[in-house]
């Protein structure tokens, strides 16, 4: 189910916690319409919201100055992906700011941190973890082992934890990837072990969001946040001069009306398990 209204959504399960996680912000307008979305999504009851930002500078990495501007705008964890080194006045902000997290499964030393933990209102903690894909994009370290080494660090949701050990961490991994193939395969790989699993990096909002029967919400890609109608958030023109003349043509973020992409699921603070997922698409 696809909601266009974010007063459509359904109340906020008794006792259970609500995240929001929007697509790929891409440029000017995909961070105008982002903010915009913030308290609605809080009226909601969303009490943390999620964002990827590479794209957010430009339609092409991500500014301290543009991730200091959606932090600002009460978005609480930024996550990035393949274009993460574009601007170098971002590494200060990824050693520094626990709320910007880059993909998990670069090499070790890399600056910044792959993870981080964060408190949800009411009680619980949720993992926000950022993957990159290896299928068409630079080679990383394996995401699936990387996630493996960490469940192993930090533990993870679970149908039955025992009585003494308190509550699990619910866990939601965003899986930046070009191939559809190798995020559904990460679904596999993880299901009952996190919370959530969302794609991001094509841009494109697709139709299989699911809760799966091990308690994980899954969507193959949550899409974007960007002008709209366009070419993945950006001017048609020069996208198809480059599909005609197999020369490179810079993208140009689309200018104009935009649309908020993205995904909102509740869960089970105490055994960080999904208990409903459904993607939104907002003019």
């Amino acid at each position: 189910m696809t909601v266009d209204r974010l007063e459509l959504l359904p109340p906020v399960p008794a006792g259970a916690a609500r995240v929001a996680f929007l697509g790929d912000v891409v440029g000017k307008v995909g961070r105008r319409v982002a903010k915009a979305v913030v308290e609605p999504l809080r009226r909601a009851g969303v009490g943390l919201v999620v964002a990827n930002a590479e794209n957010a500078s430009g339609g092409n990495g991500c500014t301290a100055r543009e991730a200091r501007e959606l932090l600002a705008a009460g978005i609480d964890v930024l996550t990035m992906g393949n274009h993460v080194w574009k601007h170098k006045d971002l590494l200060p902000v990824l050693e520094a700011e626990p709320c910007v997290v880059r993909p998990a499964n670069f090499p070790a030393g890399t600056p910044g941190r792959g993870h981080g933990t964060y408190d949800l209102p009411g009680g619980g903690r949720l993992v926000v973890v950022n993957l990159m894909g290896r299928t068409f994009l630079e080679h990383t370290e394996c995401p699936f082992r990387t996630m493996d080494a960490l469940l192993a660090e930090l533990g993870g949701p679970g149908p039955d934890p025992p009585a003494d050990a308190g509550p699990r961490p619910a866990m939601l991994v965003d899986f930046h990837a070009e191939a559809t193939a190798e995020k559904h395969a990460l679904r596999w790989y993880l299901d009952g072990r996190v919370t959530a699993l969302f794609g991001t990096h094509t841009h494109v909002q697709t139709s299989d969001a699911e809760r799966t029967p091990l308690g994980t919400a899954y969507v193959t890609d949550v899409g974007c946040c960007g002008g709209w109608p366009s070419v993945i958030g950006f001017e048609p023109g020069p996208v198809l001069a480059r599909f005609l003349t197999l020369r490179p043509h810079p993208y140009v973020p689309r200018d104009g009306p935009g649309r908020v992409e993205g995904a909102v699921f509740d869960l089970d603070p105490a055994t960080g398990r999904c208990l409903a997922v459904l993607t939104i698409r907002v003019a």
